[in-house]
């Protein structure tokens, strides 16, 4: 039997990240890990598999037990390497000609494709390098697995896949999870801890209802600090009373039981911690008016591969004010290119059945951020961009979450999460009032994703979604469409696709 014990570990990078955590972790235990961008859990799991050393306790592992870890970044050398070779390069050279066989094993498990395992890792999507770093290492045979953000760059049917493997394959060995995929985190595990700074919070419970639990854990220590710093503001007031009486009267027990008074409200006050809050950055839209009800109108708007190839056809489409649109489609069956020809349709170029409404004014993001100017550094970009002064600039990157030190890096330096956030924050400063937005919550903790929501939802915001993130697309579509078979079709939806891709992952 194996088992992980933390032991009063924490880590002090520059300020706290996480102290005194102290749990063990055994056999069919698979911990999910939460906690905002540059909240400590890779530094974590690098303690954990050995990579790095806690500041303060112990990570003890039982005797023999081998960890195995697949980090976020596939490391250089392997890219250029065929997808077969990179795996084969986890095992022991020793290893390498007698159980090559392991190798084929490990990449069945995910159902990789015989003419994909020749193909070298570099042309390869994002998607299938994700699978490879996680056959690497399971190649192994690790006695406990840990995931760093694992569905990243994952289509549907592979998010799906990667749930039953670690439902079944992994399900006897610990596992720990860092990711920001709700739906995953609850269909991969059975425990919950949440890092924070000062006292982070472990349940027993997969992470919807260990979140449940955590807001009710919240909400009662906010009610008792509320109710603390009352009593001590009441001691207080009494403690000014009995002080004066005692002044005016003379009497010294009145002005040493108002000094007693005034000993004990310290005390309370001093007792209160400070109360946690996301350190994430605020996710905020504008919602620029338009009286327009019909904003974008397509018909038959033909939509193809950067070569001219076809993929899909619309039917009419009437976009109208207030709608929340989700398209939906395996991938490489053209919803990128979709929202690439909304864009030039938007930004006036005459596309052959699109209609947009004049008054639309758009606001763009896709996935990788690319609209971003990575020599830019962040100050500079949103001072030249939006024509704002510079202490105005550094203002709104600091709400953004980012912090002095961060503003004046090239953009290109910076995490993808904080990039993420840089663009949310261009497209406020936009001002648009119709949002096209492609995998927008890639990279964006939970606190981010749910700010978003709320943003998208209070705002009324009338825009086009592109998302693997079903938590996301459950929280915000008023309206699904679904490409299949060449064409372009409103759904009732989600759950019929959902299903395609779970029968395409298993």
């Amino acid at each position: 039997m194996g088992s992980i014990s933390l032991r009063n570990v924490g880590v002090v990078a520059g300020e706290t990240l996480f102290q005194n955590l102290n749990l063990v972790l055994s056999d069919g235990d698979r911990l999910g890990l939460v906690a905002g961008n540059g909240g400590g859990k890779t530094t974590l799991l690098r303690a954990i598999a050995g990579t790095a050393e806690p500041t303060h306790g112990e990570v003890v592992l039982s005797r023999g037990l081998t960890v195995g870890y697949v980090e976020q970044d596939v490391l250089s050398r392997l890219l250029s390497m065929r997808l077969w070779d990179a795996v084969a390069d986890a095992l022991p050279p020793e290893a390498r000609r007698d159980e090559a066989w392991r190798v084929d094993v490990a990449l069945d498990e995910f159902a990789t494709p015989v003419a994909f395992r020749d193909r070298v890792l570099a042309e390869l999507s994002g998607g299938w390098q994700r699978l490879a770093l996680i056959a690497r290492v399971w190649v192994t045979q690790p006695d406990a697995l840990l995931l760093d953000e694992p569905t990243n760059h994952l289509d549907l049917a592979r998010i799906f896949q990667l749930e039953e493997w670690l439902n079944q394959a992994a399900r006897s060995i610990p596992v720990v999870i860092a990711s920001h995929d709700r739906r995953f985190l609850d269909a991969t595990t059975n425990r919950t801890l949440f890092l924070r700074p000062a006292e982070s919070r472990f349940f027993s419970l997969p992470y919807s209802q260990a979140r449940a639990a955590l807001d009710e854990a919240d909400a009662a220590d906010a009610g008792r600090q509320e109710k603390e710093l009352k009593e001590a503001k009441r001691l207080r007031r009494n403690a000014g009373e009995l002080y004066n009486v005692g002044i005016n009267s003379g009497s010294d027990l009145l002005l040493v039981k108002a000094k007693r008074l005034k000993a004990r409200a310290a005390a309370i006050e001093e007792a209160q911690k400070a109360l946690h809050k996301e350190r994430s950055g605020d996710i905020r839209l504008s919602n620029r008016d338009t009286h327009a009800r019909v904003l974008v109108t397509l018909d038959g708007l033909m939509v193809t591969t950067p070569a001219g190839e076809p993929l899909f056809r619309t039917g009419l489409v009437h976009v109208f004010k207030g709608d929340r649109i989700v398209v939906l489609g395996r991938n490489g069956t053209g919803k990128s290119q979709l929202m690439k020809l909304l864009v030039r349709a938007m930004a006036g170029e005459e596309i052959d059945g699109a209609r947009v409404t004049p008054s639309v004014v758009p606001g763009y993001a896709d996935q990788a951020m690319s609209q971003l100017p990575e020599r830019e550094t962040p100050e500079d970009f949103i001072s030249r961009r939006f024509d704002v002064p510079d202490q105005r600039a550094k203002s709104l990157l600091a709400g953004a979450g980012f912090a002095i030190e961060k503003q004046g890096r090239p953009i290109g330096e910076l995490s993808l999460g904080q990039r993420s956030r840089l663009g949310l924050l261009a497209l406020r400063l936009a001002e648009p009032n119709f949002y096209l937005l492609d995998e927008p919550t890639n990279h964006v903790d939970i606190a981010g994703q749910e700010r978003l929501e709320a943003e998208i939802l209070d705002k009324q915001a009338s825009c086009i979604l592109v998302s693997h993130d079903r938590a996301f697309v459950d929280a915000v579509a008023s309206r699904y469409f679904l490409i299949e078979k060449g064409r372009l079709n409103e759904v009732d939806g989600p759950e019929g696709f959902y299903r395609q891709m779970q029968a395409a992952g298993a």
